[in-house]
């Protein structure tokens, strides 16, 4: 990694570690997105740094708020995620190793769903979902963390469904994004796939996550929450496009049409 690709990577961590605070989610998904439409980090390695740069910022987010955890839910989301990201993370491998294609088509589309949460909340529900619930999103949580190290989706969309405080919904959020970016660097150091020391450059973004974070407390950009996110969605869509359309021609012919 030259001096420039490492500068390159801490500038789009910072921005995505500054939107993530002001929207909510989408620190791990612009992040990837950028990484792979400039190909500056293997995806395989920028997971790895992704859920570095995310348990960060979540000991960051949490340093004042985590009394506001939600517990129980806490718990039945982990039950489910934890077995998933394990599996999520021998899917990165193995299409790592052979299908780079479909690994390129499959973020793509991540991304493009995922997006549509930042124009389309979901509506709240005056009852609780049940714990089955809680566990099922965490299944789907948990292999997107293992795959592409962005948990948040899934969780985001059935949490803000919920009669809970939303305080308690985004500390809950965040802790739930850490154990899994643990979790998961974990399974990584388990398995011997820590990136070469090439990459390690990367890890200078801790500094601009750190100043991402604080500078979006401090200092949100003049314009509406509802544009900044319209803003963010057409960005994201365009990367996601950008993405998962090129490689399907490839995808095509490797499937003999």
């Amino acid at each position: 990694m030259t001096a420039p690709q490492a500068l390159a990577f801490m500038a789009m961590a910072g921005v995505a570690a500054y939107v993530q605070t002001l929207t909510g989610f989408a620190f791990g998904l612009i992040l990837m997105a950028a990484v792979a439409l400039s190909e500056i980090l293997p995806l395989r390695d920028a997971a790895v740094v992704t859920g570095v740069l995310t348990l960060v910022n979540a000991s960051i987010m949490l340093a004042k708020g985590w009394t506001e955890v939600l517990k129980r839910q806490f718990v039945l989301v982990l039950l489910g995620s934890l077995p998933s990201l394990v599996i999520g993370y021998l899917l990165l491998e193995h299409l790592a190793d052979n299908g780079l294609v479909v690994l390129r088509i499959l973020l793509g589309a991540i991304i493009i769903v995922s997006s549509l949460q930042l124009i389309m909340p979901p509506q709240r529900e005056e009852r609780q979902a049940g714990d089955r619930s809680f566990v099922a999103f965490g299944v789907f949580s948990g292999l997107m963390s293992g795959l592409f190290s962005t948990s948040g989706p899934p969780l985001v969309y059935h949490f803000y469904r919920q009669p809970f405080p939303l305080v308690a919904i985004r500390e809950t959020l965040v802790a739930i994004f850490g154990v899994n970016a643990l979790i998961r660097l974990g399974v990584v150091f388990a398995d011997g796939r820590f990136p070469d020391r090439q990459y390690w450059a990367a890890f200078l973004a801790i500094v601009p996550v750190m100043a991402g974070t604080q500078l979006a407390r401090r200092l949100p950009p003049p314009i509406s929450p509802r544009l900044l996110k319209l803003i963010v969605f057409v960005l994201l869509c365009a990367s996601g496009a950008s993405l998962a359309l090129p490689a399907i021609p490839a995808a095509l012919r490797m499937a003999g049409y």
